[in-house]
């Protein structure tokens, strides 16, 4: 019952991985997907956006304010009820008795009004546009960085999906050879040849390797989430590589200005920005002057029109003392200036160390892919060499094991060798790129 009972359990993993959807992906696919439906790319161009509406909100210190209401009222009070007659230029000589000026009988006063004011000189206004401005274009680099770093990362994750599909096809081998040890290795027993523990070695290697196995197998489902992800799929499938792991000769034509990648000139725009606030705290100290103008039209019927009038001026305002809110604040803008250009310097440092390791770890790992292919070839022939001794029974079990086991690991090796000499080169184009 016990055994029926597992069986039901196998079929029905089986039928749950069958049911699985197996999707054959190129790379190419993966980077357009990237580019096309990733969230972090979505993301920083709304935040680019918001930033060009900024800059936009900062036309109010050229552009004017007009606004236009209309009001009705009706009042009791002597100084408003003289003031809506004197509007509405019906006054007569009888509303100067004085019992009418001090109580006047109920006076309505419907008014409509057109106001415009007009900015002419606002320094702070200059200078926070200017920050607006820059920090609109920082944005946009940093959106256009965010995609660099997203084709990056694709690359990446499609490596690791290409790398783990190698090691399921090394592992599938290394199991299909450790049973047939096992078979090997229990003829040999069942004829009186072997030990039962070197027959016991035998069987404790096929369950390690099964178990490494099935570690691969869910790096792959591991590696296809996480394309998924990035491609914002929704669903569980498991994807499958069209490109071989091989290793990528991008050439060497990989030399780009660390001043011109989108996301250091980012750097360099916020710390301008962070500039331009400051000297716009500090122009606050200075006055402003504006200009306004009314078109009033009063009338004691709604929506009528009278009688008419106008007003134009101009304001000179200057406030002279804030309680030191604006020392404070332009101490603080200074601040925040200078903390900005140690950032950009520390960036552009970090930056510059990471290019140079980068470099080394190209080198570093071509350099070891001719090693590693070399030991994988190695390891094979002395793998084949010692099956066919121990069929001839001229090897000991636990040398055969170790060739076996010491192939699968020279393999899975070789791989790794490419797959991080493939990644060194992507990140070394990445942090390249302008």
């Amino acid at each position: 019952m016990r055994h029926i009972f597992t069986c039901i359990i196998a079929f029905g993993f089986m039928q749950l991985t069958l049911a699985q959807d197996h999707i054959n992906i190129s790379l190419e696919d993966v980077l357009a997907k990237v580019q096309e439906s990733n969230s972090s790319i979505k993301v920083s161009e709304q935040e680019a956006q918001m930033a060009k509406y900024d800059y936009r909100f900062s036309n109010s210190i050229f552009l004017p304010q007009i606004a236009v209401s209309h009001t009705g009222l009706a009042t009791t009070n002597p100084l408003m009820a003289f003031g809506s007659k004197l509007n509405q230029a019906i006054l007569t000589q009888a509303d100067f008795n004085p019992v009418l000026l001090n109580d006047p009988d109920q006076v309505e006063n419907y008014a409509t009004i057109v106001s415009v004011e007009q900015p002419l000189i606002n320094l702070d206004g200059f200078y926070q546009r200017k920050a607006a401005k820059t920090t609109m274009e920082a944005k946009e680099l940093q959106a256009i960085r965010t995609r660099d770093y997203l084709d990056f990362e694709a690359r990446k994750a499609f490596g690791q999906l290409q790398l783990a599909h190698r090691a399921v096809a090394v592992m599938e081998k290394a199991f299909e050879a450790a049973n047939a040890n096992l078979k090997m290795a229990q003829n040999s027993y069942d004829q009186g040849l072997l030990q039962k523990s070197d027959l016991l070695e035998v069987k404790v290697r096929v369950t390690e390797v099964a178990d490494q196995l099935k570690t691969a197998k869910s790096n792959v489902q591991n590696a296809s989430d996480y394309l998924a992800f990035l491609m914002n799929e929704e669903g569980t499938v498991v994807y499958e590589p069209s490109e071989e792991l091989v290793p990528d000769r991008l050439g060497e034509t990989l030399e780009g200005s660390l001043e011109n990648r989108a996301d250091v000139k980012a750097m360099d725009l916020v710390s301008e920005a962070y500039k331009a606030n400051m000297k716009a705290d500090n122009m606050t100290f200075l006055p402003r002057l504006n200009a306004f103008a009314s078109y009033e039209m009063y009338d004691d019927q709604i929506f009528q029109a009278d009688a008419k009038g106008y007003i134009i001026g101009a304001s000179l305002s200057w406030d002279v003392f804030k309680g030191s809110q604006r020392f404070a604040k332009a101490g603080k803008s200074k601040t925040s200036y200078e903390k900005a250009k140690q950032e950009y310097e520390q960036y552009v440092a970090k930056s510059t160390m990471e290019l140079q390791r980068t470099k080394r770890m190209v080198e570093d790992a071509e350099s070891r892919l001719q090693t590693s292919k070399l030991a994988m070839e190695q390891s094979e022939e002395a793998l084949r060499i010692r099956t066919n001794r121990f069929k001839e029974g001229l090897e000991k079990t636990t040398d055969l094991l170790m060739a076996e086991a010491t192939f699968a690991e020279k393999q899975l090796a070789y791989y790794q060798t490419i797959f991080e000499y493939n990644q060194a080169q992507y990140l070394l184009t990445f942090l390249t790129k302008e």
